[in-house]
């Protein structure tokens, strides 16, 4: 059950001139389901990504990253659900390579500027076969506006699309921006098991996207957690295709920061409807520390909290059992914490400060803010400035369910 994730109507959702998308059914897992997605990019787009940091990184997040290093100019993408590719050693790679060889010459362009990407079961072999034998179809298929269909074809146990489109007044001009991602498990910073696309008909150096990719996916998939596992075949792409005129190419551009920041607000759009459709979640949990000495700092108390199941069971149950969050400081590897600095908000609720419970708070309070759908956990270290925010979700008796029964 997807906790107040807005998904906009297709009439709202908008072309971005230079990228088209087309979808198939290839049997990947399961028969009669859309499962294989193809984005061809006009030629001169800018794509810069962001990849996993898990030492099992999946056989198409290691082409990708040889591919993007390259320098030959990517025009296109190619994306499989159902088999993750991981675990599958240099068969898995050779795969990985003999797909993006496949699409090249369905489209009339290099292999090395294909971008391969999978999701779903690791440690099985992807049926290339299947995958190759959908290209055609995928490729009959492109069309400008294809984005709602892609957002539900990149889905695993995803309930919902995830989509985000809006125009963008810059100067004189108007820029699109339009972007899908899926995940709903083994979430967790660096990146998640999430896959994010975000494309833009702005024009963007490609040395100035590559740093813009990584602060945007610091500033939003890299600040949400579900259940604390970091998935091998994690991977965010920003496409710049240029087809608006508009085109910037440093940080001293009078365009560069209002870009930036509708690219990072549409990120984080996304990257908050993971956990908000994560794995059998009935809450939406904001934690934001403040006060700390460090962004690290911060950092490690928010996921702390974020990712303690005892934290996460309690808010399912709306038991205000609030203790347990000052045990998840307690352990979150600070070692020179001051707990008598410490206070704890829930919602609008004071329940502790100077490390001790509030004398004015009663448990009746706590339990009304639990029962909310959407929460706000405030914790004041009292050491410094530095602020941050993680979102993520309560575990319920579905997130269990969902993970015994997922490779059924």
């Amino acid at each position: 059950m997807a906790v107040n994730l807005y998904i906009p109507p297709e009439s709202s959702i908008f072309a971005v001139a230079g990228v088209e998308i087309g979808t198939a059914e290839a049997s990947i897992r399961k028969a009669n389901r859309r499962d294989l997605t193809v984005f061809r990019l006009a030629e001169g787009s800018s794509v810069a990504g962001v990849f996993t940091l898990n030492r099992f990184r999946a056989a198409p997040v290691q082409v990708c990253e040889a591919h993007l290093a390259s320098g030959q100019g990517i025009r296109a993408l190619v994306i499989n659900t159902g088999n993750a590719n991981a675990g599958t050693g240099a068969t898995g790679l050779q795969i990985a390579r003999d797909t993006c060889t496949a699409l090249a010459q369905l489209l009339d362009i290099q292999p090395a500027q294909v971008l391969p990407f999978s999701t779903g079961v690791i440690l099985e072999p992807l049926p290339l076969d299947r995958l190759v034998a959908g290209l055609p179809q995928a490729v009959a298929n492109l069309q400008d506006n294809n984005w709602f269909a892609a957002a539900h074809s990149i889905m695993t146990t995803d309930t919902q699309p995830k989509i985000v489109s809006q125009r963008v007044a810059l100067g004189n001009n108007t820029i699109t921006i339009t972007g899908i991602s899926k995940g709903a498990g083994m979430i967790r910073p660096n990146m998640a098991t999430m896959l994010g696309y975000l494309a833009t008909d702005a024009g963007i150096a490609p040395a100035l996207l590559k740093d813009m990719a990584r602060d945007i996916a610091n500033r939003s998939f890299n600040r949400i957690t579900v259940d604390g596992d970091t998935s091998t075949n994690d991977s965010f792409i920003i496409i710049a295709t240029g087809k608006s005129g508009v085109q910037v190419d440093s940080a001293s551009d009078p365009s560069y920061a209002p870009l930036y920041e509708a690219l990072a607000d549409a990120a984080a759009e996304l990257a908050q409807k993971i956990v908000r459709d994560a794995e059998g979640a009935t809450k939406f949990m904001t934690i934001q520390v403040e006060q700390a000495k460090t962004t690290e700092e911060a950092l490690k108390v928010a996921y702390a909290v974020a990712q303690s199941p005892l934290v996460k069971t309690a808010f399912f149950a709306s038991d205000p059992n609030l203790g347990r969050i000052l045990c998840a400081i307690g352990y979150a590897g600070i070692n020179d914490l001051d707990v008598g600095g410490i206070s704890l908000w829930l919602g609008d609720v004071l329940v502790a400060t100077q490390g001790e419970r509030n004398p004015d708070y009663h448990e009746a309070d706590g339990q009304r803010v639990m029962k909310e759908a959407e929460i706000v956990v405030r914790i004041a270290l009292g050491r410094g400035n530095i602020s941050d925010t993680v979102y993520t979700c309560d575990f319920s008796h579905e997130y269990v369910s969902i993970n015994a029964d997922y490779r059924s």
